[in-house]
């Protein structure tokens, strides 16, 4: 189920790769007694505080508190996931990389895309062509349409397909791809006379194609269909590109198509990507947020764009995201805008950004008359709706905007947002489930979290207590599942068994009911969930005792009284919430 590796895997990582080494490559490092000393990447420091230690195989900051192994480093530098950073470590030092099954079946289709991205880059850059042409004419340089792989797909019927026939590769895969099409048993290519965006992950594969039309064509853009190895809800066009980019400057400008993120990035304005023309979605936020927390939307000013940002917003907040939304000023979207107008014009935009309240509000009140009284009611009565869910402070900050803006007394307001709900949050803040960092991404479904998803089953009411300690589901499978159920929950209230395997993949299926068929409930199903509960709570905590004794024993070595009163404090909290939750058994 997704990418996994066998344990065995990761423990060869660890062992075969010096952390000095990795480290050494982007930190200067002096040796300091048994360890080695260097200016830590992670924040601004004169002193070095950043210690390697070649013997424990550990980085630790002693200024800012970051640490880890040789995988956390590399995730936390290169701003990787925990599974690009392990296949990023094989690849650079020759370990194999185990896969499952199912993985190595979705290679091939990685393959086929890939190579079908170098035929139309090579129609695209080795003749005359009307996709080059097209191109050159919307302002793009050579250097440009070269990072981002831009292709042409020519307007014969059955040039790439007679390109893979030669090959040998297999119809099905090709028509599954979507790179070709079927009628009355004879095959042809799908995309045709189409400039050819290759949609590739952060992982570095190609998963899918937009095909921007020449011409009338309709329709005027055609993407590869959902499949195996693409989903649009789960990527970011040229956030491969970008990341690094979206890391330093500490913000992503989200917009919505391929031309505008290109167009952006060519303008100097480089930490961008693109929703892939379809509404965001939660795993779009959740991948973005591995390489910033603050996003700026910048969607057409049309209508559509208005309440695209808006959902977009709501999305991204409800995930715990910084949001600001600007609609470009001089052209109908970021493409027209940066060429007109260059980059500093831009960023003066991205200045004036509304925060997502100001922009919430000024959405709610884009067809009230706020002349009149009864407009004036009504909009109070909207905002004060928006107002309810934030913090005393936050809330305070608007009421007082209001106030000035509509000249209607504080206390009037506040008494609209406290009288009709006073109990809608808790202490005047909304009820969002809090989600730590993410552990390393386990091979299978532990028994553990089996026990969950049954408990689950048995009791989908249980599924509003899971919310809190969602971060129990640490395995790439049983994320899936949390995820799904969540999602039938929040619909139904409910969900049965048939629902939850009609979202899975086959193979998922099988693994699943594998898994669960192991667990034993018995009408226990609240005890159950709460033991495991408990059980993970405890080796969290006892994970993070071993960690600070780490820690501490690299502190003692560097003789830094601070940090070595600092971590002992912490380490001595953290032993009495072992002891709270049945000591170390």
């Amino acid at each position: 189920m997704g990418l996994s590796f066998n344990n065995s895997t990761i423990d060869d990582l660890k062992s075969q790769i010096n952390i000095v080494d990795v480290v050494g490559r982007v930190v200067a490092l002096k040796r300091a007694g048994a360890n080695y000393k260097g200016v830590c990447p992670f924040h601004n420091e004169k002193t070095p505080s950043f210690v390697v230690s070649e013997q424990k195989q550990i980085f630790t900051c002693f200024g800012c508190g970051a640490s880890g192994n040789v995988i956390k480093f590399t995730q936390q530098y290169y701003n990787l996931d925990f599974t690009e950073a392990v296949e990023k470590l094989g690849n650079e030092y020759g370990i194999s990389i185990k896969r499952s099954n199912f993985d190595e079946n979705r290679e091939k289709y990685y393959e086929v895309n890939k190579e079908a991205a170098r035929f139309f880059y090579r129609a695209f850059t080795e003749q005359k062509n009307a996709g080059y042409t097209y191109m050159k004419n919307r302002g793009l340089d050579d250097a440009i349409l070269k990072k981002f792989g831009i292709g042409y797909a020519d307007e014969k019927w059955d040039s790439l397909y007679n390109h893979f026939k030669a090959k040998g590769v297999d119809e099905k895969i090709l028509l599954e791809l979507g790179l070709i099409s079927e009628s009355k048993g004879k095959y042809y290519d799908k995309f045709r006379n189409r400039v050819m965006f290759p949609i590739i992950n952060t992982s570095g594969k190609v998963i899918g194609f937009g095909g921007r039309a020449i011409g009338d064509d309709n329709p005027k853009y055609l993407n590869s269909p959902e499949n195996k190895v693409f989903q649009k809800k789960n990527n970011l066009y040229a956030l491969n590109i970008s990341k690094q980019d979206i890391g330093k400057e500490g913000y992503a400008i989200l917009v919505e198509g391929y031309m505008d993120a290109i167009s952006l990035y060519q303008g100097g304005v480089r930490n961008v990507a693109a929703s892939l023309g379809t509404a965001l979605t939660e795993n779009q936020t959740r991948l973005l947020k591995r390489y910033t927390k603050n996003v700026v939307l910048s969607y057409d000013a049309d209508g559509a764009g208005q309440n695209a940002a808006m959902r977009g917003s709501e999305i991204l907040i409800k995930d715990d995201c910084k949001v600001k939304v600007l609609h470009v000023t001089d052209g109908k979207d970021p493409d027209e805008f940066i060429k007109k107008n260059g980059r500093e014009a831009f960023l003066k935009l991205i200045d004036g950004a509304l925060p997502y309240i100001d922009y919430k509000l000024r959405y709610i009140r884009r067809d009230m008359d706020l002349s009149s009284d009864d407009g004036k009611i009504d909009y109070i009565k909207a905002a004060a709706a928006v107002l309810r869910d934030l913090s005393p402070v936050e809330a305070d900050v608007y009421i007082k905007k209001l106030s000035k803006e509509l000249h209607i007394a504080e206390g009037a307001i506040k008494m609209e947002i406290l009288g009709n709900n006073s109990n809608s949050s808790r202490n005047g803040q909304p009820a969002v489930p809090q989600r730590n960092h993410r552990e390393e991404v386990q091979e299978e479904m532990s028994s553990l979290e089996a026990s969950i998803i049954k408990s689950l089953m048995v009791n989908p009411g249980l599924t509003e207590k899971l919310l809190d300690y969602s971060e129990i589901m640490a395995s790439t499978p049983a994320r899936k599942v949390m995820d799904i159920l969540f999602e039938l929950y929040g619909l139904n209230g409910d969900f049965h068994m048939n629902q939850l395997t009609d979202r899975l993949d086959p193979e998922e299926s099988e693994a699943l009911s594998n898994a669960l068929d192991k667990i034993v409930i018995a009408g226990n199903e609240e005890q159950v969930f709460s033991e495991c509960i408990n059980t993970w709570q405890r080796k969290r905590l006892l994970q993070q005792e071993q960690d600070l004794i780490t820690r501490l024993s690299l502190a003692d070595e560097e003789n830094n009284p601070d940090s070595i009163n600092q971590l002992t404090l912490e380490l001595m909290e953290i032993q009495k919430q072992i002891n709270s939750h049945g000591g170390r058994k």
